[in-house]
């Protein structure tokens, strides 16, 4: 178990962009699929984004999908969210998470799952707005 810690959220006009970034302090950071999930105001925590280990897999929500690009670096321990053409529903916190290594008997599952409870792990949040 390691700590996540977000940075780069933030104001933005409608139309721009913010990259936030998930550090995790995890040596095994690279066999562990990873996510991105937001929570609006009055809103439950829904899923935006996944990437498998290997970082070839990636799955997103239909809003953000062709918007958003997640990433990461395994040899920096560093997970992103590229979000691009911000509109006012995206405004939310936004939440990096690390989900249970997925296995058989003999190898990694190299798998991005969208489910809430597949994520074990949570950074505490970053908000990120975008105003007209």
């Amino acid at each position: 178990q390691g700590r996540l810690v977000e940075s780069g959220g933030g104001l933005v006009q409608a139309g721009n962009s913010l990259t936030l970034s998930c550090k995790v302090s995890d040596r095994s950071f690279s066999s562990h699929p990873m996510g991105w999930f937001r929570q609006g105001p009055g809103k439950e925590r829904e899923f935006v984004a996944a990437i498998s280990p290997s970082g070839l897999r990636e799955i997103y929500s239909d809003s953000v999908e062709g918007r958003f690009t997640i990433s990461r670096e395994n040899i920096k321990n560093l997970l992103y969210l590229q979000m691009n053409n911000l509109n006012l529903e995206d405004a939310a916190v936004y939440f990096c998470g690390a989900s249970r290594s997925l296995t058989t008997s003999t190898e990694l599952l190299d798998t991005a799952p969208r489910a809430h409870g597949e994520y074990e792990y949570w950074a505490q949040g970053t908000q990120a707005t975008a105003a007209s």
